[in-house]
């Protein structure tokens, strides 16, 4: 690519011991609509952002059929297929939109199953490698919405199972039924509410997708302090820091703009000093 740094220099992370991919990917939310509904503005920019984040070895995409909803899987489609080789596709199941700004968590096997069968025709794929539970339903047991992903996993439709948004004893009640092979929960710099499911991903080689890796960047002066010294912004350090956490996360910045995307996979290649990295995980623990 002219030189220009690609997602490879992140290095590689094993999804369920059969699939591979780049340890920078692409989070898909923000090629839809203002407030995740609708189509985005400029459509054919959104298309372009996808293209590139291919073009600079990115070959892990992250979406949910609740983006939208539909609009994000479509459009992966329309912009990628015929897929590479080494491309995968992890989407998710089990929040509804009845409007803007409203996400309400449906977690009936039934629910899953049309949701799942949705996606799979909406990204022309006969099998998702990677399909996550969104967000456990209070009023549906884990292990019952669980247990309809392992069913779609026998029948071929999935080939491995996640989840998102849980508490340790969340994951573990999913584990109870099908092996889980990542969690996705939020996770940033300055938000490290989640820190023990990722240092239970780290201990169990399960994979932690940090959703939200660059937000409040601004608030962290050490992060931006390496900003400063290096002549790059404080959402490439703060990826950089998160890709340093541990060889079991799998950052997934999103970005409808394509000069955005290639900012964002630019951050593979920044190496932070020990000391850097000492001092924005000593700055996000104290605040």
């Amino acid at each position: 690519m002219n030189g220009r740094p690609t997602a490879a220099a992140a290095g590689k992370i094993d999804v369920g011991g059969d699939v591979t991919a780049n340890r920078l990917g692409f989070g898909a939310m923000r090629i839809t609509g203002p407030g995740v509904w609708g189509d985005p503005p400029d459509q054919e920019r959104a298309i372009q952002a996808l293209r590139r984040a291919v073009a600079l070895d990115v070959n892990f995409i992250d979406t949910a059929d609740s983006y939208g909803p539909e609009v994000s899987e479509r459009l992966i489609a329309e912009a990628l297929y015929p897929y590479p080789e080494d491309l995968v596709i992890a989407t998710k199941g089990g929040l509804v939109r009845p409007g803007p700004g409203q996400w309400v968590p449906d977690g009936r096997p039934e629910h899953l199953r049309r949701a799942c069968e949705g996606s799979l025709a909406r990204l022309r794929l006969d099998r998702i490698d990677l399909y996550q539970f969104h967000r456990p339903d209070p009023k549906v047991p884990i292990a019952e919405s669980i247990g309809a992903l392992a069913e779609l996993k026998d029948e071929g439709k999935i080939r491995h199972i996640g989840v998102s948004n849980v508490t340790e004893d969340q994951f573990r009640e999913a584990e109870r039924v099908a092996a889980v092979v990542s969690v996705q929960n939020r996770y940033n710099v300055a938000d490290r509410s989640s820190e023990p499911m990722l240092d239970l991903c780290d201990l169990e080689m399960v994979v932690f997708i940090p959703w939200a890796p660059i937000e409040e960047t601004g608030t962290i002066p050490a992060l931006m302090a390496a900003a400063r010294r290096r002549g790059v912004t404080e959402r490439q350090v703060a990826l950089a820091w998160l890709l340093t956490r541990s060889p079991q996360v799998l950052p997934i910045p999103g970005s409808g703009d394509p000069d955005h995307v290639e900012q964002n996979v630019a951050a593979a290649s920044i190496e932070l000093t020990a000391e850097e990295i000492r001092a924005i995980t000593l700055a996000a623990v104290s605040r």
